[in-house]
């Protein structure tokens, strides 16, 4: 029966030739192509624990009055999204481990989407014909993003609450459509009634919807082109060296989705997270110290901390000093990130396909522009916990910030030289072996005498090969 079906299906679809093809495609085997699976089987783990999540949140802002086990704030006045929160981390069976995985494999979800993508970064991956997929590369960041902010303003508690209020302001400070735009998100002014209602359904239809779309096309493109892979011993531009689909990268994959699923799986069961019952419900007249976003939206955090306090008026629009740090500086940043293959093309004249990956440090300009790109995330990102090492350092807020506002300027400038130092010193070292005199082996041969085979230069992961042989001591 199971015959007669595929027989079926291959006379009318061709379904054999396009399975042997795909079975039969070639993976690189190198650990660094791993970390976009991992992305990708974090997105199953939040799929899977968002829809039992589903089941028991209501998107609601109407008033109840809890009457749940959590003592200190029974009789307390709540809204209904976050009593059903509460519900789900003491009533449910199983709620509490669900929603704390769930947490867990969006951090882990975005962290490994942002390593993935500096890795294509730092070796080129992104070159001719791949802009493509770069592009879906990025888009997935943005509303991975998204998808993260709108669940972790779902619980309506009090540190949600917050991050929405700043998100209000935001928005708001858009010149021309800002106003708009609020009402058009919020329904009215923050804090307005619809917003939760309107985030739950951004969160669980709209974004993720978009997401696995462009997942799909970003596999998609990558079965259709040919895998980058690091040079090496009988790598070229026109082939694949590694493992096949079927069964080598088959049964790795699946051990690295065990391997993710179980390691997320002890993290929302021994590792507490968003402690919703300790913040409280929101309350619009207060607000927690010391309060922090989850780890992909304290740069954003903390380039409002250190942002100028510059308001301007032009042409009868008001721009605030939100706009600087938090609609000006994400816009050109990710602009830049966005256009990137084509701005390095535009100055490096480079139209060539390319098949092999950069070692980083045979491009020292584009590494050293990296690295202080990320540098300057990284200081908005301590900015965004300024109050929590000032209590930790005994030293004034404003001097953490004044600190931190320096170091915006001169530590990208010094990241970059230092790397690109590095980068110059690594390619001429003996780190290179490609450019280490190789030198000449002796070889026996069959009639009892010797010859010298000469031996080309070490491919750049150290690997040698024969070039020519000659006789020799005869």
């Amino acid at each position: 029966m199971t015959e007669r079906s595929f027989k079926y299906l291959d006379e009318r679809l061709g379904t054999a030739s396009l399975a042997r093809t795909a079975l039969r495609k070639v993976f690189p085997d190198h650990w660094s192509f791993l970390l976009g699976e991992i992305a990708l089987f974090s997105l199953v783990v939040l799929i899977f624990t968002g829809v039992f999540l589903t089941f028991f949140y209501t998107p609601s802002v109407q008033e109840v009055i809890y009457d749940g086990p959590y003592e200190p704030l029974r009789g307390a006045h709540v809204t209904a999204a976050y009593d059903s929160v509460m519900r789900i981390s003491f009533e449910v069976r199983a709620g509490l481990l669900m929603r704390q995985t769930h947490h867990w494999a969006a951090l882990v979800f975005v962290a490994a989407i942002v390593i993935h993508l500096c890795r294509v970064f730092f070796t080129g991956a992104f070159r001719r014909p791949r802009e493509v997929n770069w592009l879906v590369g990025v888009l997935l960041l943005f509303l991975a993003l998204g998808e993260g902010f709108t669940g972790y303003s779902l619980p309506d508690d009090l540190l949600s609450g917050i991050g929405l209020r700043i998100f209000y302001a935001v928005t708001l400070a858009i010149p021309v459509i800002g106003t708009w735009a609020t009402y058009l998100l919020f329904g009215g002014e923050f804090p307005a009634p619809d917003i939760i209602s309107r985030l739950f359904v951004f969160h669980v239809m709209l974004l993720p919807a978009l997401l696995i779309a462009l997942v799909g096309v970003h596999i998609a493109i990558l079965v259709l082109q040919k895998h980058t892979q690091f040079p090496g011993h009988g790598r070229t531009e026109r082939n694949v060296v590694g493992k096949r689909l079927w069964p080598e990268q088959t049964f790795k994959s699946l051990s690295l989705l065990l391997f993710t699923t179980a390691v997320l799986a002890l993290l929302g069961g021994l590792a507490q997270i968003n402690p919703v019952w300790q913040y409280g419900p929101f309350e619009p007249f207060n607000v927690t110290s010391p309060a922090q976003p989850d780890w992909y939206i304290g740069f954003l955090d903390g380039a409002l901390r250190l942002g100028p306090p510059w308001d301007l008026t032009l042409f009868g629009f008001t721009i605030s000093e939100v706009f600087w740090p938090a609609v000006l500086f994400p816009g050109i940043a990710f602009g830049i990130l966005t256009l990137w293959p084509w701005i390095e093309r535009r100055f490096t004249k480079d139209r060539a396909e390319h098949h092999l990956l950069d070692r980083p440090r045979d491009t020292p300009v584009r590494t050293g522009i990296g690295a202080a790109g990320l540098m300057v995330f990284f200081i908005m990102f301590l900015e965004g916990g300024n109050d929590i090492f000032g209590v930790l350092l005994n030293v004034p807020v404003e001097t953490i910030t004044r600190i931190l506002q320096w170091g915006l300027v001169v530590a990208p400038i010094v990241t970059f030289l230092v790397t690109y130092w590095i980068c110059k010193g690594l390619s001429r070292s003996r780190l290179r072996p490609a450019q280490i005199n190789a030198g000449v082996r002796l070889s026996r041969t069959a009639d009892g005498g010797y010859e010298t085979v000469s031996l080309e230069p070490a491919s750049s992961d150290g690997e040698r090969a024969p070039a020519a042989t000659g006789p020799h001591g005869e």
